[in-house]
């Protein structure tokens, strides 16, 4: 399949860097198979956009217990209630096993993705993204893609 006539967004929240890394990686992951996704700080998201992409992935870090963190509230609710059922989705984030919630954020985003999009893939990374991370990264887009194909 051709997938260069397709757009893909890449929404992310990063406090200290791993999640912005992990959004790179994915990133480079889509140009791989000829898709250039656009990349949107959560603060620089503007809803009205979803209505014209054919992939979205959420990429965030997770707060306190578990949480969305707050800069990510308004992307949350942008899925909530816009008609983005055609959506293909994906969550992704960074965390710390230390924590009992490990990337509860990206579980919280899962959820809401299955409810209200296509939800392809979920992929969660411990701390920062390392080199083993880049299969699992690729495969993650791999799994939006083939959603397409369906």
């Amino acid at each position: 399949m051709n997938y260069k006539s397709l757009k893909a967004a890449i929404i992310y929240a990063s406090s200290t860097g791993n999640t912005l890394d992990l959004a790179g990686i994915l990133q480079s992951c889509f140009r791989d198979f000829g898709v250039e996704p656009d990349l949107y700080n959560a603060r620089e998201f503007r809803a009205e956009g979803l209505a014209d992409l054919d992939f979205a992935v959420v990429a965030t870090y997770t707060w306190g217990s578990g949480e969305i963190p707050k800069e990510m509230k308004q992307v949350y609710e942008a899925f909530e209630q816009h008609e983005v059922k055609h959506l293909i989705t994906g969550a992704a984030g960074t965390g710390d096993r230390f924590y009992p919630y490990f990337c509860g954020a990206v579980d919280e985003f899962r959820d809401m993705l299955f409810v209200h999009t296509n939800l392809a893939a979920t992929l969660k990374i411990e701390l920062t993204p390392q080199d083993k991370d880049h299969e699992r990264c690729r495969q993650f887009v791999k799994a939006l893609l083939a959603r397409m194909a369906i």
